[in-house]
């Protein structure tokens, strides 16, 4: 069912809420770039408010699509609608035990209202550096689907960001559907940690997340590191990861991991937040630890 209201302040005439993904295109295609998709809102209503996006005619609300405000297993993955909000994220024991990354970064955005609100598509779809579900779902491996008038595709995550806050997605004419990731297996483990003000700001000083497979002689088969805010998107740090590989899981080799990582991102000072130096500490102090946690709970599996 389509719901309809007014909303002056924040500048839209019409608030949508479709049925089905279909519906909701039909909608956007209707408004011919003058609609745009929201989800919980907790970020671009505020944003919106401030001016900083474009007046819109209408809303359109996909958070009530039958089916998509679930959490299910499909094959070898576990899918994520977009309606899901982050608590559900955190509450789920299939990704608290094989997503653990996820559930971690996704308890710790915001407060309990902001995570009964907010959903992990929206966090996707924002696009910011340092978002923290994007950092867990990046580390993961994760995958997004996207529906629009030429049909329905699914895409590495990593490759949807353009820039600061700007998505490859068009929310004016596409809808992000689902999300996915392959849970861990025997012998893989996966950590989140966030470094933040006491003061409770909403954006991180630094997030970062990781996943590990360990061999039984404890060496590393594969790993992924995620990080931000430390360059202008999300950010994947393929060189530290690749000093993993084939070595063996110790202190050391994590120390090593968190100085190659360090050689490739672009850390800023920040007035309000932190200084490029101290990003710089918590990256070597955090990184190790946070590579260790998920090297632990990879032996467990193996055990």
């Amino acid at each position: 069912m389509t719901v309809m209201a007014q909303a002056s302040v924040s500048r839209w005439q019409h608030y949508y809420t479709p049925a089905t993904v279909a519906e909701a295109l039909e909608i956007l295609e209707r408004y011919d770039g003058e609609a745009r998709v929201v989800g919980g809102g907790t970020d671009l209503l505020v944003e919106t408010r401030r001016g900083m996006h474009k007046p819109v005619t209408a809303m359109v609300d996909v958070t009530h699509i039958e089916g998509l405000d679930e959490i299910s297993l499909e094959g070898d993955y576990i899918v994520i609608g977009c309606g899901v909000t982050h608590s559900q994220i955190v509450r789920d024991e299939r990704i608290i035990e094989k997503g653990s990354c996820l559930a971690e970064s996704c308890g710790v955005i915001g407060g309990p209202q902001v995570r009964n609100v907010g959903t992990l598509a929206g966090n996707v779809a924002h696009a910011l550096p340092a978002g923290d579900g994007t950092i867990g779902l990046l580390a993961l491996g994760g995958e997004i689907e996207v529906a629009s008038a030429d049909g329905v595709r699914w895409m590495p995550l990593q490759e949807s960001f353009k820039g600061p806050g700007k998505s490859f997605i068009d929310r004016y004419r596409q809808v992000l559907t689902r999300l996915r990731f392959r849970p861990t297996g025997p012998g893989e483990g996966s950590a989140h940690h966030r470094v933040m003000r006491p003061q409770g700001l909403c954006l991180p000083i630094i997030s970062m997340g990781a996943r590990i497979a360990l061999d039984a002689d404890d060496m590393i088969s594969d790993a992924r590191i995620s990080m931000g805010p430390v360059g202008p998107v999300p950010h994947l740090a393929e060189p530290a990861m690749e000093v993993l590989l084939g070595e063996p899981a110790t202190a050391s080799r994590y120390a090593k991991a968190a100085e190659v990582a360090l050689q490739h991102v672009e850390l800023r000072a920040s007035k309000y937040r932190a200084t490029r130096e101290y990003r710089e500490q918590m990256v070597r102090t955090f990184l190790p630890a946070i590579l260790e946690r998920a090297a632990n709970r990879a032996r467990r599996g193996l055990a």
